[in-house]
């Protein structure tokens, strides 16, 4: 029989991931590999270190359908320290809420093209807000508030009176909001999607709810307070996380900002610090002489401040400065009094973005002495980053690898370098992590959609990590 070289692609990946699995717990001495639609499961006795494809049965000693393998990892990894999805997934009330997500397809498809048609640029989210708030009220979240961000909120009471916070983004970008203004039709399903702007960040909004209904529905009851929050203002500075997180952070145990079905995770956050450096100068026509010219001072600065030796002596810290905007002046003859440019400044290393900022100014400070203009740095969105130690090996971290794996069937990506609304809670030192994956395609764009079977797994995830901080 011949092989499909994609087929051959997938086991290989599987085969490679399964032997780490069985070798990273010490369940397993022996070899993993597919034969046909089998996985063949050496045993310690007959182990061989020599054995290449095609491989014998003789080779082996357990023969497990293909349909097992996700049981089979999720048993392999379930002793590994925070890792206990094997006893939970069993349950018959998880089985029932697992279940209920996917039996409310529909209904979740239309909720997410029924608040995706709202117009919400960053800072105009009211109407939105309450169409978020109406549904957290109907499927039976108790204590929800909109508040003047305007951030969304309700919670699924535990048996604690510490929480689990979930951060979904609630405003769009401003090109979003355009593209909704001219839009034919509104959002609408298709098939396997839900097409239209203003559909592919609302997922997330309408995944961690469909979790939440699954949860109430099927009657349990988590260990920590649920919170679900759709928070304002994520494009503009992370408005609405920064109140959010005041207002739970000596609550909550962690934050997750969900993005997606948990296809990468990270733990960690990098910073990025946004400047607009403005210059002023002597206004003029270009008879009246063009010195001095803030078109001077500026081209100068921009030369110096990218050729600081930041970004080499610190690239493993993802150390980057960027300008990417430069602005003056409006007609040929007349010399501006103004102008500026944005200044782009981010590492892991918070002592590096300092030391950058510090260079700037001097350099700034020097050019306007060459050039007679003045030069000066205002903050426009400065997200702050940081690193927690031992978070990569957090139960928090090690349950959500798990339940992607469980999800996804498929390893998930682990970074530490994360830039989303959980900036805002790691930043301070307190422990979040961010949940990302594709939600579908062409955000920003027209033809704007979100894949409906990822929202359904994001809402999965969600369910699952919820129940398994215990």
């Amino acid at each position: 029989m011949g092989r499909n070289e994609g087929s051959q692609v997938s086991r290989a990946d599987w085969l490679v991931r399964a032997n780490a699995f069985a070798h990273s717990v010490g369940v397993l001495e022996g070899r993993v590999a597919f034969v046909g639609c089998e996985l063949i499961v050496g045993s310690p006795a007959s182990s061989r270190t020599d054995l290449h494809p095609p491989y014998s049965l003789d080779d082996f000693m357990w023969h497990v359908p293909v349909s097992s393998l996700l049981t089979i990892l999720c048993a392999l990894t379930s002793s590994l320290p925070g890792q206990d999805l094997s006893e939970l997934v069993e349950r018959a009330d998880v089985q029932r809420a697992l279940e209920h997500i996917d039996a409310h397809r529909t209904e979740t498809a239309a909720f997410l093209a029924e608040i995706g048609g709202i117009i919400s640029p960053s800072g105009e989210e009211h109407a939105r807000a309450r169409a978020v708030a109406a549904r957290m009220r109907q499927i039976g979240l108790q204590e929800v508030v909109v508040d003047e961000q305007p951030n969304v909120v309700g919670v699924l009471p535990g048996r604690s009176d510490k929480a689990l916070v979930f951060v979904a983004t609630l405003d769009d970008l401003a090109t979003v909001a355009q593209n909704q203004r001219e839009a034919a039709v509104p959002p609408r399903v298709e098939e396997t999607r839900v097409v239209g702007p203003g559909t592919n960040t609302s997922l997330t909004s309408a995944a961690i709810l469909a979790a939440a209904q699954a949860l109430i529905e099927s009657g349990i009851r988590p260990e920590y307070n649920l919170v679900f929050a759709a928070v304002a203002q994520e494009e503009t500075g992370l408005v609405g996380m920064k109140a959010l997180f005041a207002q739970w952070r000596d609550r909550a145990i962690a934050f997750v900002d969900v993005l997606g079905d948990g296809r990468s995770i990270s733990y960690g956050a990098i910073g990025i610090h946004w400047w607009k450096v403005v210059a002023r100068g002597p206004a003029g026509h270009t008879l009246g002489g063009g010195l001095p010219n803030v078109n001077q001072g500026i081209a100068r600065a921009v030369d110096r401040i990218l050729q600081l030796p930041h970004p080499i002596e610190a690239r493993d810290a993802r150390t980057r400065i960027n300008i990417a905007q430069i602005h003056s002046g409006a007609v040929f003859n007349h010399k501006p009094a103004t102008g500026w440019f944005s200044l782009d400044v981010r590492s892991m290393d918070g002592d590096v973005i300092e030391a950058i900022e510090t260079e700037v100014r001097k350099v700034l400070a020097q050019v306007g002495e060459e050039t007679g203009t003045q030069l000066e740095m205002e903050p426009f969105q400065l997200t702050p980053g940081g690193q927690i130690e031992g978070m990569e090996e957090s139960k928090l971290v090690l349950n959500a690898a798990a339940v992607s794996r469980f999800v996804l069937g498929e390893e998930p990506r682990l970074g530490n370098s994360g830039s989303s609304n959980m900036n805002v809670a790691i930043g301070a030192g307190f422990p979040a992590i961010g949940l990302g994956g594709s939600r579908g395609g062409a955000r920003g764009q027209p033809d704007e959609w979100a894949d409906i079977d990822g929202m359904l797994r994001t809402a999965k995830h969600v369910l699952l990590l919820g129940l398994s901080m215990r």
